[in-house]
């Protein structure tokens, strides 16, 4: 298998089975415009007269500038000036933190892995501090181990050999923790040079612990390009020298996925989210005047059957509660959490109701509409079935399942219209072999999500659909 389908493969394993971990380098937050640390330590070689561009131990550089200096006050100074500043974050840091990964660990000052974390509707528990190893936050999603310090408290950040130095003493529960998760997860290293003096120590210490027992890992390294140098030696030279640097590092169970561009990163990032997603499925539907084949007792035998067989294949259902089949759906999941002897809900079952009454500032259209987005973009596959209401003695179209098909559209989600159930699922099947060239995954199977209505024979073939797909991608 390609190098990169199978990191892809692996990391979506452990974010999906909840051991996946992110450790962002400085490389990381470049990206969105912060200073690296050639740039941060530039004006404070200059200030005692060294080039920094003809140095390569900068953390020496740093403690130079503190012996002259007799002090950290210009080394403070520079870390809120360059990392306090509001920057846009990147699509990197986005999907990072969008992606239910419970453990971030960064060398990094700034806040762009916790404030990316916040803006995808996530809780994080920052720890700056040794002693905050000791409690967590209630409810939080993900911890974030800032492990080299952070900028709103710059006298404490690891920057020096005496910071290098002494870190066994002011915090050696950093590396304990650290040794910890790279015990029991897989990390992957985005945007680090590994040149820390810290993590060579620990993963030094993981690796005589665990021998050749060690987990592996993953990082990203920048293919070395002819252009970048003035002579054929000096470029042969690099070439062998990254060959070289990355055969030590599989010493430590880390695995370098070779990128011809750092861009490439945002492609494979957005990959591992939709192969992630892919194990979501939300199910839109609601019915509330029933007709044969479709009476009440087959649509609640198809509903319930339908989450149930979703459920015993490994799939989280999210469901909005559908007038007419939304208790089904979760009567046929339930049965089947229950059946795995788990009691872990969410793992399988995401409930959401709609709101069904106007409260407050905001019009309940609009919180629907909000609502439905919501759900949506936590999916990979969204299948519509039914879909009729009664207004005013009238059965009509279930218009808010056309919307829901609407943002799915925009969301690019893999769209499986169930044509047979009638209803606005016949009204978006219509549409979908109007436009089969961009349903592919539909093109053997579409003529039967239309004239097939035995339940077992229809639930087979929404799973072979489902199932497909995920073997395509």
């Amino acid at each position: 298998m390609d190098p990169v389908q199978s990191f892809i493969k692996k990391y979506v394993e452990a974010i999906n089975g909840g051991y996946a971990a992110v450790f962002a380098g400085a490389g990381l937050s470049c990206g969105a415009g912060y200073a690296d640390w050639k740039e941060l330590i530039r004006p404070l070689a200059e200030e005692i007269g060294l080039d920094v561009n003809k140095e390569h131990d900068l953390v020496a550089v740093a403690q130079y500038f503190r012996n002259e200096t007799m002090g950290r006050a210009g080394i403070n100074e520079e870390i809120v000036e360059n990392f306090t500043s509001t920057v846009k974050s990147n699509e990197n840091v986005n999907i990072l933190t969008r992606l239910p990964i419970q453990t971030y660990w960064t060398t990094n000052y700034d806040s762009l892995i916790e404030d990316g974390i916040r803006a995808n509707f996530r809780k994080p528990d920052v720890k700056i501090r040794q002693k905050q190893l000791a409690f967590h936050v209630h409810n939080r999603d993900a911890v974030v181990y800032k492990m080299h310090g952070d900028a709103c408290e710059p006298d404490e950040a690891v920057l020096t050999k005496d910071d290098y130095e002494m870190y066994e003493h002011h915090r050696q529960l950093f590396r304990t923790a650290l040794q910890g998760d790279l015990i029991s997860k897989t990390f992957l290293f985005v945007g680090f040079s590994f040149k820390d003096p810290n993590l060579d120590y620990i993963l030094s210490q993981v690796r005589i612990l665990l021998g050749e027992s060690n987990r592996t890992h993953y990082c990203f390294f920048g293919k070395i390009k002819r252009e970048s140098f003035d002579k054929e030696a000096d470029y042969i030279y690099a070439c062998a020298r990254q060959k070289l640097r990355i055969k030590d590092l599989r010493r430590y169970g880390i695995k370098a996925i070779l990128l011809n561009d750092y861009s490439e990163i945002t492609t494979i990032l957005r990959a591992i989210e939709y192969r992630c997603l892919l194990k979501n499925i939300f199910i839109s539907g609601s019915q509330s005047h029933f007709h044969e084949p479709w009476n009440e007792k087959v649509v609640s035998s198809f509903c319930h059957s339908l989450s149930k067989k979703l459920v015993k294949h490994g799939y989280r259902i999210i469901s909005g509660f559908g007038l007419g089949v939304g208790s089904a759906v979760i009567n046929g999941a339930l049965e089947e959490v229950y059946a795995k002897g788990t009691r872990r809900m969410d793992d399988y079952l995401c409930l959401r109701p709609f709101p069904q009454t106007d409260s407050g500032s905001i019009a309940k259209e609009d919180l629907w509409r909000n609502y439905r987005e919501d759900m949506i973009r936590q999916a990979g596959f969204v299948i519509f079935i039914f879909g009729n209401k009664i207004v005013n003695g009238e059965v009509k179209i279930a218009n808010g399942m056309l919307e829901e098909f609407e943002i799915a559209k925009r969301l690019d989600k893999l769209i499986i219209p169930v044509g047979s159930t009638a209803g606005a699922s016949e009204k978006i099947y219509q549409e979908v072999v109007d436009n089969i060239d961009s349903y592919f995954y539909l093109k053997n199977h579409i003529d039967k999500l239309k004239s097939v209505t035995d339940v077992d024979i229809l639930i087979s073939l929404i799973s072979d659909i489902i199932g497909n797909v995920r073997i395509m991608v």
